[in-house]
C-alpha cells in the first residue's frame, strides 16, 4: 500500500508540464543533484517492474545477472542494462529501443481501449494533468513503446497471458 501511494505521488508530479526525463545529459553538479528525486527513483522502479513483468521474471532475472557480471567492479551506463537485457531476449525485442522511450519522454502516456464488437484498438496520447502555461511546451511527438498484457475468455490469467507492444500511436 505505501509502495502505491509513493507511485501516484510520482505521477502525479510527472503528469505535469514541470516534469523532466528519468534520464538526460548534464552539464553540472547542481543539475546531477536535480535529477535524483524522487520521481527518479519511483519511477525508475516501475518502469524495471513494467519490464519485468513484460520480459517475464526468469528472463528479467538473466538480463539482471549478465548485466551484474558485465560489470562488476566497473562503471555503467543505462544503455548497458538494456544492452544485457537484449542479449538474454536474444535479440527478438529491442530492449534498448523500448525503454528508451521512457526514459527519455518526461511524462507517461495515456492509453486509450475502444471495443468494436470483436475489435480492439488502442490509441496512446502523452497524458497532463494539468497545463502549467509558463511551463508548456507541445509534446505532440511523444510516443512510447507500451507494453501491453491482456488475456481473452478462453484463458486464465497464470496461464495463458498474452503481450502486445503498442509502438505506434494507435494499434489493433
Amino acid at each position: 500500500e505505501d509502495f502505491l501511494t509513493l507511485i501516484f505521488k510520482a505521477m502525479m508530479k510527472d503528469a505535469l508540464n514541470s516534469s523532466h526525463p528519468v534520464s538526460s545529459s548534464v552539464q553540472s553538479s547542481e543539475q546531477i543533484e536535480e535529477m535524483f528525486d524522487a520521481l527518479s527513483y519511483i519511477k525508475g522502479a516501475s518502469l524495471l517492474l513494467m519490464l519485468k513483468h513484460y520480459l517475464t521474471k526468469d528472463v528479467f532475472q538473466a538480463g539482471i545477472e549478465v548485466y551484474l557480471h558485465n560489470h562488476s567492479y566497473g562503471t555503467a551506463q543505462s544503455d548497458d542494462l538494456w544492452d544485457s537485457m537484449n542479449e538474454i531476449t536474444n535479440g527478438t525485442l529491442d530492449v534498448k529501443k523500448m525503454m528508451k522511450t521512457w526514459i527519455v519522454h518526461k511524462g507517461f502516456p495515456l492509453v486509450t481501449v475502444v471495443r468494436k464488437g470483436k475489435i480492439i484498438s488502442v490509441q496512446q496520447e502523452k497524458f497532463l494533468y494539468r497545463v502549467e502555461p509558463e511551463n508548456w511546451t507541445s509534446d505532440a511527438s511523444y510516443l512510447w513503446h507500451i507494453p501491453l498484457t491482456y488475456i481473452t475468455n478462453r484463458c486464465n490469467f497464470t496461464h495463458c497471458t498474452s503481450a502486445y507492444l503498442l509502438d505506434q500511436k494507435s494499434g489493433m
